[in-house]
């Protein structure tokens, strides 16, 4: 016991020297999943929700206005995090926060990355801007390129996969 006491304080130094944040998985139930990297977390001892933008990954769009198509299997990857997630209880790992005030962090499931696992099941690809401080994005480079190779979900688009940084772009978003 003393042992797993001194690993878990050695651990939460080692994440604050470096800038990150652990938080404990009683703390955070999943209250809703916007898209396919963002999720809205509710606490017992916080009044307010936090929104978390899945850090390292990209998933592809879904429509903001209604009567516009969202971008390909956007819907896929909203309804696979759901179904990941959706009302769980999760812990988090913060990376800092993005330009929007998101919390970017890596969303644990029983000790299952769930980031990882978006990339995995081809429903998110690696960020492309510059990763945040701390965070390493090689499992998940890794995970894209078996995920690439095998075709799975978005890739079996081949040539015409358009990347979500790419289709925002173009709509000016």
């Amino acid at each position: 016991m003393l042992r797993q006491i001194v690993i878990a304080l050695s651990l939460a130094l080692v994440s604050l020297a470096q800038g990150i944040v652990v938080h404990a998985a009683e703390s955070y139930r999943v209250h809703r999943v916007v898209d396919g990297d963002t999720i809205i977390l509710r606490s017992d001892s916080s009044p307010s929700d936090i929104t978390i933008r899945l850090v390292g990954i990209d998933a592809p769009e879904t429509s903001k206005a209604k009567r516009e198509p969202g971008q390909p299997y956007g819907q896929a990857a909203t309804k696979h995090l759901a179904a990941l997630i959706l009302n769980k209880a999760v812990t988090i790992r913060e990376y800092g926060r993005d330009r929007y005030g998101r919390v970017l962090a890596v969303v644990f499931l029983n000790g299952t990355d769930i980031n990882l696992e978006m990339v995995k099941v081809g429903l998110a690809e690696v960020y492309q801007g510059t990763p945040a401080p701390g965070f390493d994005n090689e499992p998940y480079l890794k995970a894209e390129r078996e995920a690439q190779a095998a075709g799975r979900e978005m890739w079996v688009q081949g040539d015409k996969y358009v990347s979500p940084r790419q289709w925002r772009n173009k709509r000016g978003q």
